[in-house]
């Protein structure tokens, strides 16, 4: 049903897409209308002629609670039969610093970095509670975006990029069984992936009078392991947007996602996995149906020109995961970008 559903949507978009764009002049797609980005959370999702630069920031901010074995929910005393203890939730935040530059009109340099923060609620069998918490720079990426066209109002670029391991592995934190002295936090606790990862991706945009389509398929390879002796799974994901411009500065967008992440390969050997789910590899893995409403706010002249205010809010349709794990909740991006 709801494979049905996403198929319906992008084929949808697609249709409308083109019978808004039956011109065949060669017009190119443009980005100077609010509809002309991405929803906010939608990364390397636009090129820049020569010479622009363009300035961004994000803000994050994710929500996990609760607990799911496959599609099922499963309750605390559940999981704790098995676990010492469980995570019961798990806020992020994140702040994200981007920039790109075109040296042409086929190539645009994308770089970004983020500082993480997040804090995760512990039960234990025994009916305690505790918090761990950590924040810190996570790692940077450096891509590079190549125009394969632009006509008809259609465009489409490719990006090859490597994410550098600057957020650490070995984040560590008190718990109430360590106490006074750190211990190791779980993978999800970590800051960064501690490898080289290359970020692939392809993405295609279309724009009519009023309605715009985007599509970006988007992969994450982990390249060896990191010096914990593990590496996080890979990731391959298929990003579906329509926008619809209300006006010369406003457009609303609504986005359909979907995702495959694969399971955690190798152990850290610090870390005891009968201990707590999250330290437990077998709890990693997972299929999703991500849902996202936003809007855009773009100004095309006086003072504020070329600015541009983001925002989306997102959801989970579908998740289906390994083991026992968190259950992804919503999602909230706001961000500004600013090209010149």
């Amino acid at each position: 049903m709801k494979i049905r559903f996403a198929a319906f949507f992008i084929m949808a978009a697609m249709a409308l897409c083109a019978q808004e764009t039956t011109d065949t002049t060669i017009d190119k797609w443009s980005a100077g209308r609010p509809d002309g980005h991405a929803p906010i959370s939608v990364m390397g999702d636009h090129m820049h002629n020569q010479g622009e630069w363009m300035f961004s920031y994000r803000y994050m901010f994710m929500n996990m609670a609760d607990l799911k074995r496959e599609n099922d929910d499963v309750s605390f005393d559940n999981a704790l039969v098995d676990y010492m203890v469980t995570p019961t939730e798990m806020p992020m935040q994140m702040h994200m610093l981007g920039g790109m530059y075109a040296p042409s009109d086929a190539i645009t340099i994308m770089v970004m970095a983020n500082y993480v923060n997040m804090t995760m609620d512990h039960l234990t069998r025994m009916g305690g509670t505790f918090t761990t918490e950590v924040s810190g720079l996570g790692d940077v990426s450096v891509s590079g975006l190549f125009r394969l066209f632009n006509r008809n109002k259609s465009t489409m670029h490719g990006q090859f990029g490597v994410s550098i391991p600057t957020g650490g592995v070995t984040e560590m934190d008190v718990i109430p069984a360590s106490a006074p002295n750190s211990v190791v936090l779980p993978y999800p606790m970590q800051l960064g992936s501690g490898t080289f990862d290359a970020n692939l991706a392809m993405t295609y945009l279309c724009q009519g009078e009023l309605l715009s389509y985007g599509a970006q398929v988007r992969g994450v390879v982990r390249l060896g392991k990191n010096e914990r002796d593990f590496r996080y799974g890979n990731r391959l994901g298929l990003n579906n947007w329509l926008g619809l411009k209300v006006a010369n500065w406003l457009s609303f967008s609504a986005r359909l996602e979907g995702l495959l992440a694969g399971k955690i390969n190798g152990v850290d050997p610090t870390l005891n996995p009968d201990m707590v789910i999250t330290a437990d590899t077998e709890n990693s893995e997972g299929t999703y149906l991500n849902s996202g409403l936003g809007f855009n706010l773009y100004a095309p002249n006086g003072a504020l020109k070329n600015l541009r205010l983001g925002f989306e809010f997102a959801y989970p349709l579908y998740q289906n995961l390994n083991g026992v794990q968190l259950k992804n909740e919503e999602t909230l991006t706001l961000g500004l970008q600013y090209s010149l």
